[in-house]
């Protein structure tokens, strides 16, 4: 039996308030900020070079790899400002037609060196660059500091254990699911007795602002994703990055299917207006299950985001069970809306699409199908790798041979033991 060891509610504040990325990404930056300044100091000609704080900035990100990606792409920038204006500063000197070119030109050449957020840094060390005097020596002093700016904000990640952020992701999917299953709650209870307009349309406009619950989720996800590239303390990345990124993508599309139900159900109820939208018997069937569908999607998010194999396991099998018992509800559901049908011509194009829709998020919860989903994108992601990165890729393979081979004689001579 697993313990889950409970911190008392201050320590728990205080752990969850050190590991929050605002507060991360603030003591990091300023900790490089600090440090590249008082190394400037003693290297660099000028009397404040706070160039190298800046750089460190703006360098020094939440993830490890969005800091290096981003201290190549600022070098880059600064590096073109500084050419151009030596160049300039050789050819015509400062006058406003030669800022307006420095300008046109800087930004243009921006664009060409692909520094991407940094394209007016590249126009905004130009100008620094020839405003000044003694043109030669600000220029190498501003490489120099910028170079400093970035060397210590990639050190600064690296020495101080780059976070992962898989957790934060996985409480973001948690949160949707089960902001998912009270939607699905609501629209069962109302739908098992009489709906007005109004009501069924303020729950289609709940459906739709999942829309912006999914961008945030996939914001974090996009952070998490990026603290698992390159990152030393993670040996499975590409697997955590594909699991939580297909689990994301079936519960968008859970989204998509629970939006276009809501707006089914709407239409429903203004063509019903005011009788039920449903038989007394069929809207507690459609009620149970919508609630089974919505404990599905909860545990779904649980598999998602779980990362040890004993609780994956479990995961998947409560999931597997609930999706029988959805299953099972479901048929009965289909029956008696046959026999409505049957009954009442008129709304058929309504009732199966209740059933439609119900079946797809069904479908994409299934298991088996994940499991195809899960190989099929993992192949895709290994393909594209060994094609982008064929050197880095073969290393890899070694180095994971090399650790499986230390870990079987490590076996061996246990054993032995």
């Amino acid at each position: 039996m697993r313990v889950v060891r409970e911190w008392p509610e201050p320590l728990a504040r205080s752990v969850r308030w050190h590991r929050d990325p605002v507060v991360v990404q603030a003591l990091r930056s300023t900790a490089a900020a600090t440090v590249s300044y008082v190394i400037a100091l003693h290297v660099s000609p000028e009397k404040a070079p706070l160039t190298a704080p800046l750089t460190a900035l703006l360098v020094v990100q939440v993830t490890l790899f969005s800091t290096l990606t981003t201290g190549i792409r600022r070098v880059n920038s600064v590096v073109a400002g500084v050419v151009i204006a030596i160049a300039f500063s050789l050819l015509v000197g400062l006058t406003w037609w030669s800022l307006a070119l420095l300008i046109l030109a800087s930004l243009a050449i921006g664009h060409l060196v692909r520094v991407d957020e940094f394209v007016p840094e590249v126009a905004i060390s130009a100008m620094l660059v020839l405003g000044v005097t003694s043109v030669g020596d600000t220029a190498w002093a501003r490489i120099l500091e910028t170079l400093i700016g970035a060397v210590v904000g990639l050190a600064c990640n690296l020495l101080l254990a780059p976070p992962v952020w898989v957790g934060e992701a996985g409480a973001s999917i948690d949160g949707l699911a089960r902001r998912m299953r009270q939607l699905m709650l609501r629209v069962g209870e109302e739908a098992a007795g009489r709906t007005p307009v109004a009501k069924a349309a303020e729950r289609l406009h709940e459906a739709r602002r999942l829309d912006h619950d999914i961008v945030q989720v996939d914001a974090a996800l996009r952070q998490a994703e990026d603290s698992l590239r390159l990152n030393p303390r993670v040996h499975e990345g590409l697997l955590h990055r594909v699991v939580l990124r297909t689990g994301l993508d079936t519960l968008e599309i859970c989204t998509v299917v629970l939006r276009v139900l809501a707006r089914t159900f709407t239409d429903l109820a203004k063509v019903r207006d005011p009788e039920p939208l449903f038989k007394r018997e069929t809207g507690k069937v459609l009620e149970q299950l919508l609630s089974e569908i919505g404990d599905s999607v909860v545990s779904f998010a649980v598999l998602v985001t779980t990362d040890v194999s004993v609780s994956a396991e479990s995961a998947e099998k409560r999931l597997t069970n609930e999706l029988r018992r959805a299953a099972a509800t479901r048929d009965k559901l289909a029956e008696l809306l046959l026999d409505e049908v049957t009954g009442d011509s008129l709304h058929w194009q309504l009732h199966g699409a209740v059933l439609a829709e119900v079946n797809r998020i069904l479908d994409e919860m299934d298991t088996e199908h994940r499991s195809r989903r899960l190989l099929e994108e993992l192949d895709r992601c290994t393909r594209e790798q060994r094609e982008r990165l064929p050197r880095l890729t073969r290393l890899g393979d070694r180095l994971r041979l090399a650790r499986r081979a230390g870990r079987s004689r490590l076996a061996a001579v246990r054993r032995s033991m």
